[in-house]
């Protein structure tokens, strides 16, 4: 009985939906275009919501003009899902259209509060011939999601599919809690696919962002933008593509601070990510954009004298991280592929509060270090607090900050040659040795560490072990 009662209530609401197909209200008022199709979206949510409870849905009262659905289908604005005509003029219109406001409520700094308005794409790819722009006096609390969109042939090249962007506007942030979900971004090789400036709690989610010429993703300014489940490529390929070399662009460009890139994949461009702010986090990045053999980097820190920057549980497949100047750096729980590696770039010869502990890396037997200075532009003179150890290698030349080894013999002079391990050359800012002698009770001193080696003699030649521990981690 249930069952059946529920299937004449379905038939009644089709019956009922179908009238307001044409446009008609119960209580006689008319609506047209997109309004019209908002208000019987949102009446069928809330007639699947009452069936779903086993409730009659109620109809009495209801006027399609007064309705408050603050869903927005770019169809419903003429865009065309096939992506065969322009559809820029009709998504900015949804978009102005979801920029109106429901309330007096504010975000941050006064921005105005959208209550949660979203866009809708209806799964369709719309071709697109200038950017996807929101309106210059800002907003938040909003959201685009569901589809694809793909730049024309004459898109603009210096300008991004997607801008979070208001140029003229004063204020520090223009848009709060902004979504980006579940698009799908191409440029065709005209522009950058997705721009966040200035803004405030930006959350990119579940994208595919591609054949992006410059940036897939630029963030410049603003606070605490969220890059997440996504993946990035200037070229469709899984690795081993034959134009690789030719690889540019980059695929995440952040320059400001508070940041998060979290289980991002980028798989072709010049440089993986570019971070050059403070104080963001990579956790379960994995790059293979393109072979440090070819030029690429996978990582690249361009913040020289203040790094801020912890990058944890990534994947580094044969192409490696590259930091400036690095101060206040973490690296760990990584895995380096292929003779991916490390590289300290010396700009002023600072280097301070760098950690690189716990990874793993595998390479070809190349002799290639696990970490390298590259002291080309200048030397590294101010070193404090470079801890550079407990890593797992395999085919690639070992590298620390700190290292114990042990040597024996009947002898009066002993030597520990620590070059080939330790990182820096000719610093031991720290030695621990103990002689361990079979019979006798000799005098014994430490006497040098130049050239990384340490020395330790005694005062009569005797049979011993000697053990000896280094450190350059401090100055």
């Amino acid at each position: 009985m249930v069952v059946i009662m529920r299937s004449l209530v379905l038939v009644g609401v089709l019956g009922f939906l179908g009238l307001l197909s044409l446009g008609h209200g119960v209580d006689g008022s008319t609506e047209t275009g997109a309004a019209a199709g908002a208000a019987l979206r949102r009446r069928l949510h809330d007639v699947k919501a009452s069936l779903a409870a086993g409730k009659a849905p109620s109809f009495s009262k209801v006027s399609a003009a007064s309705a408050t659905s603050r869903l927005y289908s770019v169809m419903d604005y003429g865009a065309d899902p096939t992506g065969n005509a322009d559809s820029t003029e009709a998504i900015m219109k949804a978009i102005a259209d979801a920029f109106r406001s429901p309330s007096n409520r504010t975000l941050t700094a006064g921005i105005a509060d959208l209550g949660g308005a979203e866009v809708h794409l209806d799964g369709g790819t719309y071709l697109v011939s200038s950017p996807i722009t929101l309106p210059a006096d800002g907003g938040g609390n909003f959201m685009i999601h569901g589809g694809s969109l793909r730049a024309s042939d004459d898109f603009p090249t210096d300008r991004y599919v997607i801008e979070l962007w208001a140029p003229s506007s004063s204020s520090s942030y223009v848009y709060e809690y902004v979504t980006l979900r579940g698009l799908m971004v191409d440029s065709n090789f005209r522009g950058g696919g997705i721009a966040v400036v200035d803004s405030l709690r930006t959350t990119i989610d579940d994208c595919y962002v591609v054949h992006f010429a410059s940036d897939g993703i630029w963030v410049r300014g603003g606070h605490e933008t969220f890059i997440r489940s996504s993946f990035l490529g200037q070229h469709m390929t899984a690795g081993n593509d034959p134009g690789e070399k030719n690889f540019s662009g980059t695929g995440i460009s952040l320059s400001g601070n508070d940041n998060a890139v979290t289980d991002v994949v980028i798989f072709s461009a010049a440089v993986g990510i570019l971070v050059s702010g403070q104080a963001n986090i990579l956790t379960g990045v994995h790059c293979y954009n393109k072979a440090s053999g070819w030029g690429g980097t996978g990582i690249y820190l361009k913040s020289p004298g203040l790094t801020q920057t912890r990058i944890v549980n990534s994947y580094l497949d044969y192409t490696g991280i590259v930091s400036e100047d690095p101060v206040q750096l973490h690296v760990s729980g990584s895995f380096f592929l292929g003779d991916a590696n490390i590289v300290f770039k010396s700009v002023k010869g600072v280097i301070n509060g760098v950690d690189v502990v716990d990874n793993m890396f595998s390479g070809r037997g190349n002799g290639v270090d696990i970490v390298s200075l590259d002291e080309s532009g200048a030397k590294f003179k101010d070193i404090d607090q470079v801890i550079v150890e407990r890593n797992v290698v395999k085919g690639m030349t070992l590298r620390s900050t700190a290292a114990k080894a042990s040597v024996e013999g009947n002898a009066s002079v002993w030597t520990v040659d620590f070059s080939p391990v330790l990182l820096f050359p000719d610093r031991i800012g720290h030695v621990q040795y103990t002689l361990c002698a079979d019979a006798a009770f000799p005098n014994h001193a430490l006497r040098n560490t130049s050239g990384n080696k340490v020395v330790v003699e005694s005062d009569v030649p005797v049979m011993a072990s000697v053990h000896v521990a280094v450190d350059q981690s401090m100055s």
